[in-house]
C-alpha cells in the first residue's frame, strides 16, 4: 500500500518511479489539496530526446493525468553550456544555430507524451533562453550567485566525482548547477511551478533551485528525482551495441523500438511495464503471471504505440511475427538504400554490416562472422574478404542481412 494521500505520488510510487523527494510530506499534501505545477528540463545536446528521457516525460505525463500541469522546459540557454553531470570531459559546446534545430527536433516527440494547449491543465514549453540569455553578468552575481555556496556545491557526487578522478572542471561548467538553480526560481516566478522532477544525478542540481528559493525569499519548491533504471543484469537501460535508443523514428526505428523491448530480460518486464506503458497495475500482473514471452510482447507493442503511434507499432509486431515465426521475407524490415552501381564495385561483407547498421565498425562485424552469427539471406557468412553483388539480390530487390536469430535488415537496391 502507498504511503502517499494524491493521486500523483500514489501513483507515482506504485510504478516504481520514485528515487528521492525533498520534503515528501509538503509536496504529497500540496498535490492532495489542489492542482500544482512541476517541470522537467531537457537541454538540447541532440536531435532527439533517447529512452532515458522518456522516464521524466512519463512522469509528467502522469502529473497530467492526475491533475496537475506540466512543463517542458528546453535548455537553449543551459544547452551554451552543457551539465557536466558525471561526464568526465567537457560536452561538446554548440552553437545557437546547432541548438535550435535540436529543440526542433525534439519538440516531435512532447506531443505524443502531454497533452499541450492554453487550458488550465495543460501542457506548455518554454525556452531557458528567454532569460538567460539576457541576463547581466554582474546583476545575476550579485543577486544569485551569492547564495551558492561553493563549498556545499563541490560536495555533490557530479562534481566531486570528476575531481576525484583528476579530471578538469572548467569554470563555464561550474555555472551550469547555478544556472539550473535559477531556472527552477525563475519558472516559479513566471508560472508558480514549485515542483522539479528528472534523473537521480539531477538531485544536485534540483536542491540547488529549492534551496535558491528560500534564500531569495521566495516560495517553498520541492524537488523529486527517478532512480537510475538498470537492467536485472546491471546494465544502463537504454544501450545498445549500436549506441542510444532514440526516440525519433529517423534514428531508431519503430521496428528497432519494438525489438529495443521485445528482448527485455525476464527479470525487468514486470518493472518496464509499469514504467514505459500506462496498462492497469491489476493488467500488469496478469500479463506478467501468464506467459513471459507474451508479455515482452505486450510491453514492445505498448510502449511504441506511445512514442510512435498504435498502427507503427502492431506493423512492428507484425513484421518481428513474419520474420520470426513464420520465417518469411518481411520487406518492412529497417531498410538501407544501395546503388546498384556500388555493389558492382564490390561491396564488402564487413562493410555491408556496418552500413545496415547490424555492426558498428567492421571490427564488430568481423567478430560476428567468427561466432557464427552473421547471415546473408539466411545463409551463414564465412569469410570476412567476400563481397556482395548481383548473385545476392533476391527477387524483391533486396539483400536480407541478419546477426543472430533477432537482428534484421534489408539492402534494398536501387
Amino acid at each position: 500500500m502507498s504511503i502517499y494521500k494524491s493521486d500523483f505520488l500514489n501513483t507515482l510510487d506504485e510504478r516504481g518511479f520514485i528515487h528521492q523527494i525533498s520534503n515528501p510530506e509538503k509536496l504529497d499534501a500540496l498535490c492532495a489539496a489542489g492542482p500544482i505545477t512541476g517541470y522537467v528540463g531537457y537541454d538540447a545536446t541532440a536531435t532527439s530526446l533517447h529512452i532515458g528521457n522518456l522516464i521524466s516525460l512519463t512522469m509528467l505525463y502522469w502529473l497530467q493525468q492526475t491533475g496537475h500541469k506540466a512543463i517542458t522546459l528546453m535548455g537553449g540557454g543551459t544547452s551554451m553550456v552543457g551539465d557536466p553531470s558525471f561526464k568526465d570531459d567537457q560536452r561538446k559546446l554548440l552553437g545557437p544555430d546547432e541548438i535550435n534545430r535540436n529543440i526542433e527536433g525534439i519538440k516531435k516527440i512532447f506531443s505524443r507524451i502531454l497533452t499541450f494547449g492554453d487550458g488550465p491543465q495543460d501542457a506548455i514549453m518554454v525556452n531557458n533562453a528567454d532569460w538567460l540569455m539576457n541576463l547581466k553578468y554582474v546583476d545575476f552575481l550579485r543577486d544569485v550567485g551569492r547564495h551558492f555556496s561553493v563549498n556545499r556545491m563541490l560536495s555533490f557526487d557530479s562534481v566531486r566525482l570528476r575531481l576525484d578522478r583528476e579530471q578538469s572542471l572548467s569554470f563555464l561548467e561550474f555555472n551550469y548547477m547555478i544556472m539550473q538553480g535559477y531556472d527552477f526560481v525563475e519558472l516559479n516566478q513566471r508560472h508558480n511551478c514549485v515542483l522539479q522532477m528528472g534523473g537521480s544525478d539531477q538531485w544536485g542540481n534540483i536542491i540547488n533551485g529549492v534551496d535558491l528559493s528560500h534564500r531569495m525569499g521566495g516560495d517553498q519548491l520541492f524537488a523529486l528525482t527517478t532512480p537510475l533504471l538498470t537492467t536485472s543484469s546491471g546494465q544502463k537501460m537504454g544501450k545498445t551495441v549500436n549506441g542510444a535508443v532514440w526516440l525519433n523514428e529517423d534514428l531508431f526505428s519503430p521496428y528497432d523500438f519494438w525489438q529495443y523491448f521485445r528482448n527485455t530480460e525476464d527479470a525487468d518486464v514486470e518493472k518496464f511495464l509499469k514504467i514505459f506503458t500506462r496498462l492497469p497495475l491489476r493488467e500488469i500482473a496478469k500479463i506478467v503471471g501468464a506467459d513471459i514471452n507474451e508479455a515482452k510482447k505486450i510491453l514492445a507493442t505498448e510502449a511504441t504505440a506511445i512514442i510512435h503511434s498504435r498502427s507503427a507499432a502492431e506493423q512492428a509486431e507484425a513484421t518481428a511475427r513474419a520474420t520470426f515465426e513464420q520465417g518469411a521475407l518481411d520487406l518492412s524490415l529497417p531498410t538501407v538504400e544501395v546503388s546498384r552501381s556500388e555493389l558492382n564495385a564490390g561491396m564488402g561483407v564487413l562493410a555491408a554490416f556496418v552500413r545496415a547498421n547490424l555492426a558498428a565498425s567492421n571490427g564488430e562485424a568481423r567478430r560476428h562472422i567468427k561466432s557464427g552469427a552473421m547471415r546473408i539471406n539466411d545463409v551463414q557468412a564465412t569469410d570476412e574478404r567476400a563481397t556482395i553483388g548481383e548473385n545476392d539480390i533476391l527477387p524483391e530487390g533486396v539483400i536480407k542481412l541478419s546477426v543472430g536469430k533477432k537482428r534484421h535488415a534489408l539492402l534494398r537496391v536501387t
